[in-house]
C-alpha cells in the first residue's frame, strides 16, 4: 500500500491560487487553506474568475485533494442565539467556497458549551450543522475536528464524536483527527501498544471509514494539559518516535496527512516538517 498523501495548511494571500504555488514549493501533496479570514464573521464567495484560477492551478499541479478550514469564531454548541446564528452563517459560507473550488471537505472546530447542560449542546451542534448542509448542497464534506479538551469543548472524547455522527445522519458529516489534540486531551500518547487499541475503539465508537483526514502536529503541551499548542514534528511532546509509531497503524494510511505546525522559520508549515513526516514512513 501506499503511503497516505502528506501535505500542510499553506497560505493564500494574494489569491487563492497562490496556495497551489506555496504548496509545491514545499513538496505537500495535499493541502488545506483558508477560503475567507479565519478570525472575521464577514466572507464572501470568490468571484468566478478566482474559483477558475484555482481550479486550473490545481488541476495543473500534483496536489492530490484540497481542504478548507473553517474560521476559529464559530461555535455551534453555544446557547447564545445570536452567536450560533452567525456560526452557521459564517460556516454555511466557507461551506459554499469549499464546494465552488472542489474541495475535499471544510474542516471546523465544533465549539464549547461553557459548562452548560452537555447534551443540550450536542443537540445545538447538530441543529447548526443541519442548517449548514440544508444551505450548501454538493459532495464536499462538513468535516469535524476533535478537539484537545477543557474549557467545555465538544469532541474531545471519542464516544462523544461517535454520538454526533449518529445523530447528524448525514454521509456528508465526516470526521478530522488532531494527533496533539488527542494527545492534549489525554486520548494517546502515541506509543506502539497502545496505538491499535485507540483505532480499535475508533472504529468501534466512529467507524474508520469516516475518518478522512488527519491533522499531523506535535504538541507543545503535556499529555492530558487540555491547551491547544502546536509544535513542529519532533520538537514537541509526542516526538518524532510517537509519529514513527503512528504511521505503521495502516488503516491510516489512505488518509489525508496535514501538517498544522508553527514552522522552523516561525512562518508556518515548511519543507523541513514536511521531509521529516515524510521520513517517518521510510
Amino acid at each position: 500500500m501506499k503511503r497516505p498523501n502528506l501535505g500542510a495548511h499553506v497560505k493564500a494571500a494574494g489569491g487563492l491560487y497562490r496556495s497551489v504555488e506555496n504548496a509545491q514549493a514545499i513538496g505537500a501533496e495535499t493541502i488545506q487553506i483558508f477560503g475567507a479570514s479565519p478570525r472575521q464573521w464577514r466572507a464572501k464567495t470568490p468571484s468566478k474568475d478566482v474559483v477558475l484560477r484555482f481550479k486550473e492551478e490545481f488541476k495543473n499541479s500534483n496536489i492530490q485533494s484540497v481542504y478548507l478550514h473553517a474560521a476559529y469564531l464559530v461555535n455551534l454548541a453555544t446557547s447564545d442565539k445570536d452567536l450560533h446564528k452567525k456560526s452557521v452563517e459564517n460556516l454555511a459560507i466557507h461551506f459554499e467556497i469549499a464546494n465552488m473550488i472542489g474541495a475535499k471537505g471544510l474542516v471546523f472546530h465544533i465549539g464549547s458549551d461553557k459548562g452548560l447542560n452537555r447534551e443540550e449542546a450536542l443537540m445545538r451542534v447538530v441543529n447548526g450543522m443541519e442548517q449548514v448542509l440544508k444551505k450548501v448542497s454538493g459532495e464536499t464534506l462538513l468535516i469535524m475536528e476533535n478537539s484537545s479538551g477543557g474549557g467545555g469543548k465538544i469532541g474531545s472524547d471519542l464516544f462523544e464524536i461517535g454520538k454526533l455522527l449518529k445523530m447528524i445522519k448525514s454521509k456528508r458529516v465526516k470526521i478530522c483527527l488532531d494527533t496533539a489534540h488527542a494527545f492534549e486531551a489525554g486520548k494517546i500518547k502515541y506509543e506502539s501498544a497502545e496505538i491499535k487499541e485507540y483505532f480499535d475503539k475508533w472504529d468501534k465508537e466512529i467507524g474508520i471509514d469516516n475518518l478522512v483526514v488527519l491533522h499531523a502536529n506535535d504538541s507543545k503541551t503535556a499529555y492530558g494539559s487540555n491547551i491547544d499548542r502546536h509544535e513542529n514534528i519532533g520538537e514537541g511532546y509526542i516526538g518524532k518516535t510517537g509519529f514513527k509509531n503512528l504511521v505503521r497503524e495502516k488503516r491510516l494510511w489512505n488518509k489525508d496527512w496535514i501538517l498544522e505546525v508553527p514552522g522552523f522559520d516561525g512562518k508556518g508549515p515548511d519543507k523541513k516538517n514536511l521531509e521529516i513526516l515524510k521520513s517517518c514512513f521510510k
